[in-house]
């Protein structure tokens, strides 16, 4: 599934906004704007209909109040998609929308683990990943699914193993190796910078997971990345773990360029995008950097919509800025640094 229109009113940020006109050959869709400046309260929106599909999350006093801009005036979210469907959602009307329950799938941008905890099988308790039930209730809350996702890969490995009879090596092209031809795509292959997988091991017997990884000359667990090595290694491991379950998916993904340098930056998001992103699906995803506005700069399958500097508590249309307007990079270059950036010395 594809979005080509939403309109809000009295959500969040937004009085009443309308995003429009967003191409049927958009598969990303990047929102551009400073910190605090409306983009993660689209994604509560989107979230906020995620819930009445799958009808799994409590909608009491504090559901409705997060979203609601104003008390005592109704909010509503209306959704158009590629395939001319629309569907429209208030807090006076939550039925359950005609539409998969797979239509969305979102990631704060709280998912950051640190350091691996668990030191058994199921201690997140039991995980419906049809239903995405280990999802935050809300967009502001963490998202602790990544130790879940290491306990599904593992258990659909040892299934394979004993049920399909795979081999060690038909294991390794399905689970390790798509995260090693990433990790090259992303980090490079030199020596000294190519990071590889080498092993996952589940928490057995009081131990967390061995998550074993190769480095230049070293071999080092997980717990041992850098912040950006396990932001890309998290992200890959959700969607190599769930994007089967979800192929006609709008994924929103919060900050996915966390930690990461310009260059990192750009080559997350071509990897995510091209690779990682079923053929059917789009993915929204909100950025101030200049390596994700470069990307969607340069591709024919990415619209950017910015909402810097807007005051939302008017009436707002957005639509896709024109890829050869350069204010697109104001956001991560602010015109006042510029001078300093391209003066020449004089010799």
């Amino acid at each position: 599934m594809k979005i080509a229109k939403i309109h809000l009113t009295n959500f969040k940020r937004f009085t009443d906004l309308l995003i429009d006109n967003i191409p049927s050959t958009s598969k990303l869709v990047l929102l551009i704007g400073a910190n605090g400046s409306g983009k993660s309260s689209l994604f509560d929106a989107f979230a906020f209909i995620d819930a009445a599909i799958k009808r799994d999350v409590a909608q009491d006093e504090e559901f409705w109040n997060y979203f609601k801009k104003k008390n005592g005036t109704p909010v509503s979210v209306t959704i158009n998609n590629d395939k001319n469907s629309e569907y429209i959602l208030t807090d006076k009307n939550f039925p359950k929308p005609d539409i998969a329950s797979t239509a969305f799938y979102g990631r704060t941008s709280f998912r950051q683990i640190p350091r691996l905890t668990r030191t058994s099988l199921g201690q997140g308790g039991i995980i419906d990943f049809q239903k995405d039930s280990d999802r935050p209730r809300f967009f502001i809350e963490r998202d602790n699914r990544f130790e879940n996702d290491v306990e599904k890969i593992a258990e659909v490995i040892v299934k394979e193993i004993f049920r399909l009879q795979q081999s060690g090596e038909q294991i390794r092209q399905k689970y390790i190796n798509p995260i090693n031809t990433a990790f090259n795509n992303i980090f490079g292959n030199e020596n000294g910078t190519k990071l590889q997988l080498i092993e996952i091991i589940p928490p057995f017997e009081g131990k967390v997971a061995q998550i074993t990884f190769h480095k230049g000359d070293s071999e080092f667990q997980y717990n041992y990345l850098s912040a950006g090595e396990k932001e890309v290694f998290n992200l890959l491991i959700n969607l190599l773990s769930r994007a089967s379950l979800y192929q006609d998916t709008v994924y929103f993904l919060d900050e996915m360029d966390l930690h990461l340098n310009t260059k990192l930056q750009f080559n997350l998001l071509k990897e995510i995008t091209e690779n990682w992103i079923p053929e059917n699906c789009q993915l929204w995803t909100a950025s101030h950097s200049l390596g994700f506005i470069e990307y969607a700069k340069q591709t024919d399958i990415a619209s950017i919509i910015d909402f810097d500097d807007l005051d939302f508590d008017l009436p707002r249309v957005l639509t896709p800025e024109p890829k050869d307007n350069p204010d697109i990079y104001e956001i991560a270059v602010g015109k006042e640094f510029l001078p300093s950036l391209f003066h020449q010395r004089n010799c």
